[in-house]
């Protein structure tokens, strides 16, 4: 069940991303982000009744408020990664790193995934790398923007691993509260930052709907995510939870008109090789 819940968190991540770098692109990116991360509180707040637990432990607290940093960081650098790049490269590169970093420390835990599990480890990595390679021949003459972005995109990735590493030690003793305390703390920062930028927080139309749909789904991500990190092991869950970017690219290509190359293909091939040995 762990790893299905994962699998879930990992389509409910990449829709919610993809929708994040829509409203990105059209309207300033540390508005739409904060306005989503605003939605997301609202969600989380209206479902901690649902998630009874404990009471909140300071440290759980501690861990939420490192999610709510580290989550804001990668967020913020992701939306606007996606806003000036190409979505089917800024998000695969991203995942790369949140795929690597929680797997390191949940060895470092002692964690021992079987053979099967390490394979499909593995196999997720190179995924997402090969799905970051398909860039157009067209577009090799790339602007600093999106040669830029490769690099948000690396950064984003170290933040979104250690977002899930505190958000797998808050735990599920005391329900969502520690998700709840990461999604204050998210919007605090991200909402002071946008308004001491010189756009603040104002959005255009375009911008609004999927800004909200983009909050929302996010938070169900990261509810089916704290479900699945509190009964599975980390390594897997976050390996599984950072597939993220097949959907993400998927809906580029239907959407955006960004066209899937082969290398990219098999990129998602690999996607679905990994899920299989993971789950196994």
């Amino acid at each position: 069940m762990a790893l299905l819940l994962a699998l879930l968190s990992a389509l409910f991540y990449g829709t919610a991303d993809f929708l994040g770098g829509v409203a990105a692109r059209r309207s300033a990116a540390l508005a739409a982000t904060a306005l989503a991360q605003g939605v997301g509180l609202v969600v989380v707040a209206l479902a901690v009744p649902f998630f009874p637990g404990e009471p909140l432990l300071l440290s759980e607290a501690g861990w939420g408020a490192g999610a709510g940093l580290t989550g804001a960081v990668g967020v913020a650098l992701l939306y606007y990664g996606l806003a000036v790049g190409r979505v089917s490269v800024v998000a695969p590169v991203t995942a790369v790193c949140a795929i690597a970093i929680p797997v390191v420390v949940a060895g470092a835990m002692g964690e021992r995934p079987g053979p099967l599990a390490v394979c499909g480890i593995g196999a997720a990595v190179l995924s997402v790398g090969l799905i970051s390679r398909g860039v157009d021949p067209a577009a090799a003459s790339r602007t600093t923007a999106r040669d830029r972005s490769i690099w948000i995109a690396l950064a984003s990735g170290v933040a979104i691993g250690a977002f899930f590493v505190c958000l797998a030690r808050a735990g599920t003793r005391s329900g969502l509260w520690p998700l709840l305390v990461a999604r204050a703390v998210s919007t605090a920062l991200l909402a002071s930052a946008a308004l001491m930028s010189k756009a603040g927080l104002r959005l255009s139309r375009a911008a609004l709907v999927p800004a909200v749909a983009c909050g929302a789904l996010d938070m169900v991500a990261n509810t089916l995510y704290v479900l699945a990190a509190g009964t599975g092991p980390l390594g897997l869950v976050a390996t599984l939870a950072s597939l993220y970017p097949a959907s993400t690219v998927l809906l580029a290509r239907v959407v955006l008109g960004e066209r899937l190359r082969g290398v990219q293909s098999l990129g998602l091939a690999c996607a679905t090789v990994a899920v299989v040995l993971i789950t196994i």
